[in-house]
C-alpha cells in the first residue's frame, strides 16, 4: 500500500524536525566552553588542594573524547530517504501494526487508533489485543473496526486474559502471518501523520533490521513532571540515540513506535517469550529485547523524521516507578549485550563505554566533593558549570522539534527547566538508578497497578 497524500485528519498531531544552524552552533559553543572550563577548574582545584594535577586530567580526558565524539556522531544523523526505486519496494511490504492494551484510558486509545487511519501511508492491517484490561472498550472497539474497514485497512481485536505485553503482541501477530513488517506501537501513542512513511524508509537498506521513531510526550503540559520528563527524553534520543544511529547500534526501539523485520519476532518467539534472569521470568524490557535480536542480525536505526505523541508520567510515583522499570531492565540488557554481542560490535562498545561514563561520572563527583570537604576548600565554580553547559547544549535539540499542538513560547519555557532537569537527573535519578540496578532481580512490571495512572485524555471538541 504506498502512500496517499491527504490533508491532516481534524485535530490531528503533527510534527517536523528541523537543523537551525544557529542553534547547532550554540550547542557546539557550549560542548567547548564545558571542555575548557573543566580544564581551568581542575588544574584550579588541583592548585587550591596542592595535590598533582595529572590524575584529574587522566579522569577527565576519556570523558571529554567521549563527549566530543557523542556530539559529532548526533550532529552527523540524517533521515534515510529511499530512492524512487526502493519506495517501489516499500509501496510492495505488507505493513502490520500490533498494539497490545492493557488498562489504557479509552480516550487516548480512541485518538491512537484514529491516528493509524490518518496515515500517508496506511498500514496493510492492525491488530488489537485487549490483554485483561478491566477498563470497558465496547465504546471504542466497534467504531474503530467499522472506520478501519472503511479505510481498506484489515484490522482484529482479540481479547485475552491478562498474560503480559510480550504474549499480547505475539498474539497480535498471530493474525498477520504473511506481513514482511511488525510495527509495534503503544496504546496511547498518536503517529505523526507521516510518521508510518517516514519509519519504514531505513528499510530500503536490507541490513537495517529495526527501525525506532522519535517520542514526544502526548501530554507534555500537564505540570512540572511531565514537562521535564518531555524535554529529557526528546533530548536524550536526539543526542544519545541519534549518535548510535549512524553506527546502526541504537539501543532501544521504543514501543511507542518502531518497526521490524517480520521474522525476527518469528524466529525468536520463544526465546521472546520464555526470558529469564537468574532464574525468574522477565515481564519488561520487551522492547529492548526486540532491538537485542535486531542488533545480532544487523543495524538498528533511527529514523529521526517518525515522530510519535505518547503519554507521559505526570506524577511523581509513577515516574519514579516507570524510571525503576526502565533502569532494571537496562541493567539486564546491558549485560547480555557484553554477553552475547561480539567484541568488535559497535553495540558492544558502546555499552563497555557506556559503563566507564556511568561509573567514571559517579566517581568523579563523589572524589571531588569529598577531597574538597576534607581540605575546607570550596570546588571552582568553573567546575560546578560544566555539567550545566553539557546539559543545556544537548536540550537545545528539544528546538529542533515543532509540534502543531505547542507554541515555541511554551517549547521555551519547558527548554528553560533545564537547569532544574539537571538537578533532579542527578540528585534523584541517580541514586534509582544505583537502586534500580542493584534490586534488578524484581522483574515485574511494577505501573498500572490499578488502572491508568494519568489523567483522562481531553474530549475532542464537538
Amino acid at each position: 500500500m504506498g502512500a496517499e497524500h491527504r490533508p491532516p485528519a481534524p485535530g490531528a498531531l503533527t510534527a517536523r524536525r528541523r537543523r537551525p544552524a544557529l542553534l547547532l552552533a550554540a550547542a557546539a559553543g557550549l560542548l567547548v566552553a564545558a571542555t575548557v572550563l573543566a580544564g581551568y577548574g581542575l588544574r584550579a582545584w588541583s592548585a587550591a588542594l596542592g595535590v598533582q594535577g595529572w590524575w584529574t586530567q587522566w579522569l577527565w580526558a576519556p570523558l571529554a573524547a567521549a563527549l566530543v565524539l557523542q556530539t559529532a556522531l548526533y550532529l552527523a544523523e540524517r533521515p534515510a530517504v529511499a530512492t524512487p526505486e526502493q519506495q517501489r519496494g516499500l509501496d510492495r511490504l505488507e505493513v502490520a501494526v500490533l498494539v497490545p492494551v492493557f488498562d489504557e484510558d479509552p480516550g487516548y486509545l480512541r485518538s491512537a487508533l484514529a491516528s493509524l487511519l490518518d496515515q500517508h501511508r496506511r498500514p496493510d492491517s492492525v491488530h488489537v489485543v485487549d490483554d485483561g484490561s478491566t477498563v470497558d472498550y465496547r465504546g471504542v472497539r466497534g467504531p474503530w473496526l467499522r472506520a478501519a474497514a472503511a479505510a481498506g485497512v484489515r484490522a482484529t481485536w482479540e481479547r485475552q486474559p491478562n498474560r503480559g505485553k510480550r504474549r499480547a503482541q505475539v498474539a497480535a501477530a498471530r493474525h498477520c502471518p504473511g506481513a514482511d513488517v511488525l510495527v509495534t506501537v503503544d496504546s496511547d501513542a498518536h503517529l505523526d501523520p507521516h510518521a508510518l512513511h517516514e519509519l519504514l524508509q531505513p528499510l530500503a537498506d536490507p541490513r537495517v533490521q529495526a527501525v525506532a521513531g522519535v517520542v514526544l510526550a502526548h501530554n507534555n503540559r500537564r505540570g512540572p513532571i511531565s514537562r521535564i520528563t518531555d524535554l529529557w527524553y526528546v533530548t536524550n534520543q536526539l543526542a544519545d540515540r541519534s549518535a548510535l544511529s549512524p553506527l546502526g547500534a541504537v539501543m532501544v526501539c521504543s514501543g511507542s513506535l518502531a518497526a521490524y523485520r517480520a521474522d525476527l519476532l518469528a524466529d525468536h518467539r520463544d526465546a521472546y517469550l520464555a526470558e529469564t534472569f537468574a532464574g525468574r521470568p522477565v515481564t519488561f524490557s520487551d522492547d529492548s529485547m526486540l532491538t537485542f535480536y535486531a542488533l545480532r542480525r544487523g543495524r538498528v536505526v533511527q529514523q529521526p523524521t517518525a515522530i510519535v505523541f505518547s503519554v507521559m508520567p505526570e506524577r511523581v510515583g509513577h515516574h519514579l516507578r516507570q524510571y525503576v522499570r526502565w533502569m532494571r531492565g537496562s541493567t539486564i540488557r546491558s549485560l547480555w549485550r557484553v554477553r552475547y554481542l561480539p567484541p568488535l560490535h559497535p553495540a558492544f562498545l558502546v555499552q563497555v563505554l557506556r559503563w566507564y561514563q556511568h561509573l567514571g561520572a559517579s566517581a568523579a563527583a563523589v572524589l571531588l566533593l569529598s577531597r574538597s570537604l576534607r581540605a575546607g576548600a570550596p570546588l571552582p565554580p568553573a567546575l560546578l558549570a560544566v555539567p550545566l553547559l553539557v546539559v543545556s547544549g544537548q536540550t537545545l535539540r528539544y528546538l529542533t522539534v515543532r509540534r502543531s499542538d505547542q507554541s515555541l513560547r511554551s517549547q521555551l519555557g519547558t527548554w528553560a527547566l533545564t537547569p532544574l532537569a539537571l538537578a533532579w537527573s542527578w540528585a534523584v535519578l541517580r541514586p534509582v538508578h544505583w537502586y534500580a540496578t542493584a534490586t534488578c532481580l524484581r522483574t515485574g512490571w511494577g505501573t498500572r497497578r490499578n488502572g491508568p495512572e494519568v489523567a483522562p485524555a481531553p474530549r475532542p471538541a464537538p
